[in-house]
């Protein structure tokens, strides 16, 4: 797949054209800058929520019904999400729609009405949205982890924000937090999918998004790493099974090792061939699932697997030290070529067939200028991925499992005192 054109627009929005030359159906997707991370004690929540504020009423669109019946009315489909460094709105629909897709996107962004009754309305959805999660100990024990990581520091932060936080908010909230972050430079427009050029559509991003005037953005605290032993959270909840995150920090997002921590963490986890599914599932019989996943963020990252295991205490023991003997063995060299040849090829595969969905192209090149300020096309970044040898993976598994860095989360029936002992762990 070729590069994308690239325009930038006289307030600095960058706009990326991807075409596939596939169906006429496009994704026109909208990245900003913005995050949990950006966010502070008091207003921890703000990204999320104003994210589900745009869809509450605009100057063009004034509320959701009339939003919802324009975009399905041309038989297209909308969403956006909310992550720890960025925040995405997209529509995706028929290329014939693509005049009114813009339209909608840039009124939503520029004219909405931030309305109080709407705000207050909108407190209680969410509260039901964090209660919703609190339920779900497969997903909250990841952000469980990420506080337990970066401690003290927004990364840590629930993406969602707690009950008190939210309910707090007015509209002056909203408001402050766009004018510190959605600004057009720290903004990326990308139009991906079977378009057939960029120069029509050009001109009419630019009539839309051309008042959308520019103003300095503020930065995020850095992480400041100094953990010197391992770190240790349980959260006694009762459930029918128990759910764990062993991890370590790696590395931020420029690292030139990054390929390397990719298919380790695919060695690792990545798959029902990985060696922890079979180990542990398979051979052991310990767990229903587990993988091993990465994150990386500006200055720091980290890999991490999660299992959902039996509430058994000495079973979910049984399966931490299975796990991290795992990690012990490829640092210790014990690491077959068929292994990594296998990891590379999954990595690769997947990574195309994701490119058949315009979403995932957007979303791809998107981030990529986003957070990295340069273009990798997938021939590019498959390079990368071949190239990674074993010796660089073990030096790297070397480097990040350390006894000192290990940081474990478990939500179950246990108390703290259950794992007090880290014998475990070591």
């Amino acid at each position: 797949m070729q590069k994308p054109n690239i325009h930038v627009l006289d307030n600095g929005l960058k706009v990326l054209f991807i075409d596939t030359k596939a169906f006429p159906t496009l994704t026109a997707l909208l990245l900003v800058g913005a995050g949990s991370r950006y966010e502070h004690a008091k207003n921890n929540g703000i990204a999320h929520f104003l994210e589900h504020m745009f869809y509450k009423g605009s100057k063009n669109y004034p509320n959701p019904e009339i939003i919802s019946q324009t975009i399905e009315g041309m038989g297209g489909h909308w969403n956006a999400f909310t992550s720890k460094d960025y925040t995405g709105y997209y529509i995706k629909a028929a290329l014939d729609h693509f005049p009114k897709m813009i339209d909608i996107l840039s009124d939503l962004l520029l004219r909405s009405f931030f309305d109080n009754q709407e705000i207050e309305k909108e407190k209680g959805v969410i509260v039901e949205e964090i209660n919703m999660y609190e339920d779900m100990p497969s997903r909250r024990i990841g952000e469980i982890f990420e506080n337990v990581i970066y401690p003290n520091n927004p990364l840590g932060y629930d993406i969602a924000g707690t009950k008190e936080t939210v309910t707090s908010f007015n509209r002056d909230t909203f408001v402050n937090y766009m004018k510190n972050l959605y600004q057009p430079q720290n903004s990326v427009l990308i139009v991906a999918g079977g378009l057939g050029g960029s120069k029509k559509y050009i001109e009419i991003i630019d009539e839309k998004f051309r008042s959308w005037k520019g103003h300095k953005t503020v930065g995020f605290p850095p992480f400041d790493y100094n953990q010197t032993k391992p770190s240790i959270h349980v959260t006694s909840k009762k459930t029918e099974q128990a759910h764990f995150c062993l991890g370590f920090p790696t590395f931020g997002i420029g690292d030139k090792r990054r390929s390397v921590l990719k298919v380790l963490a695919t060695v690792l986890g990545g798959g029902a061939s990985s060696r922890l599914f079979q180990e542990v599932r398979e051979k052991r019989g310990l767990c229903y699932y587990i993988s091993t996943g990465m994150e990386q963020y500006q200055d720091i990252g980290s890999i991490v697997t999660q299992s959902g295991v039996t509430k058994d205490i000495n079973k979910v023991k049984e399966a931490v030290k299975a796990t991290i003997l795992e990690h012990k063995k490829i640092t210790d060299g014990q690491i077959e070529d068929t292994d990594i040849a296998r990891s590379k090829e999954m990595l690769k595969g997947r990574l195309l067939l994701s490119f058949e969905d315009s979403f995932n192209v957007a979303h791809y090149y998107g981030l990529k200028e986003l957070h990295e300020k340069k273009i990798e096309t997938p021939t590019e970044t498959i390079a990368k991925i071949n190239q990674v040898t074993k010796k660089e993976i073990i030096a790297l598994a070397g480097e990040i499992f350390m006894s000192k860095k290990l940081n474990f989360a478990i939500i179950g029936p246990f108390e703290s005192s259950q794992f007090k002992d880290t014998e475990f762990i070591l």
